[in-house]
């Protein structure tokens, strides 16, 4: 989720012409440069949120950490805190701590710094691939990625355009429910889920590593909406902010095909949402799963 809130939607209504980043510009920004042992610099696209968005963030924190780790261990959970709004006009620093490295897992912890002060934190474990007990739930019965229109061709169908927040990323989005905007016009339509197909408009390179990352950044594309689906809200008088991202990857997936994003909120309370996703491959298997809060404040006319 972007601390701005405006980091939402899709790239363009009939493409990435529109788009303010290409996959390429992901894969470049995702691509940090190394200017000390555990010292890396990043930087935000150019034409993106007027705060850093925080998959961007949370994305290059784990590519700095998996710099630091060896090829054989895959990173299995992050636990991260949004700490403060980042600056986009300015490189990001990312300090690795090598916390351990054990015979099986390896940890990480990484600090995001601008002008000084930390905006964000991520701990991360990595993993030797092993054998286990293996289970999973079961995907939710939803239309095909196909059936459904994209996210830009929803929001230019309604508004006769696609707005600003909606074109910068490119990531490809179909909701198979309600858009916020919509539930607003139709309290009916109000619900507590949130099923979402994503993939990355592009065909990338077999690095799993790489599409772990892609996967962080869109994560936190959509899963704040989800709250404001419960109510019937709009972003609009609305401050809304990600306050902490945690994720645990359990199998191998592509970021570059189909996934169901299957979200849903728990609780609202405090001036802050709940809500959680679980992510499938088109053919069922659960890949990961995700948790964020966020802070989800109702804005007085004065503040608007």
């Amino acid at each position: 989720m972007s601390e701005a809130g405006e980091a939402r939607g899709q790239s363009s209504a009939t493409g990435n012409e529109e788009s303010g980043q290409t996959i390429d510009g992901l894969l470049t920004i995702l691509d940090l440069e190394q200017i000390e042992v555990n010292i890396f610099r990043g930087r935000s696209p150019d034409g993106g949120p007027q705060r850093v968005f925080g998959g961007q963030v949370a994305g290059q924190a784990l590519v700095a950490a998996g710099r630091t780790v060896p090829h054989d261990r895959h990173v299995h959970s992050l636990h991260a805190y949004f700490i403060r709004p980042g600056d986009p006009s300015v490189p990001i620093v990312y300090d690795v701590d090598r916390v351990r490295d054990g015979r099986s897992f390896t940890t990480r912890r990484v600090s995001a710094i601008q002008h000084g002060k930390a905006i964000f934190t991520l701990s991360a474990s990595f993993h030797k691939e092993e054998p286990g007990l293996e289970h999973q739930i079961d995907m939710p019965e939803v239309p095909e990625p196909e059936e459904l229109p994209t996210n830009r061709e929803r929001l230019f169908r309604a508004f006769g355009k696609v707005p600003r927040f909606a074109r910068w990323h490119p990531i490809e989005l179909r909701p198979v429910g309600p858009l916020s905007f919509e539930v607003e016009r139709d309290p009916s339509l109000r619900t507590t889920q949130n099923h979402v197909w994503l993939k990355v408009d592009g065909k990338l390179p077999d690095d799993p590593m790489l599409h772990v990352c892609l996967m962080t950044y869109a994560s936190d594309l959509t899963l704040l909406d989800t709250v404001l689906l419960g109510h019937g809200r709009t972003l609009a008088g609305i401050s809304l902010a990600s306050l902490d991202h945690a994720m645990w990857f359990h199998r191998p997936f592509r970021a570059d095909e189909w996934l169901l994003y299957a979200q849903e909120t728990p609780s609202a309370s405090g001036a802050r949402g709940l809500a959680r996703g679980q992510v499938y491959t088109r053919s069922g298997e659960l890949v990961c799963s995700v948790v964020q809060e966020g802070l989800i404040r109702m804005l007085d006319e004065s503040e608007q």
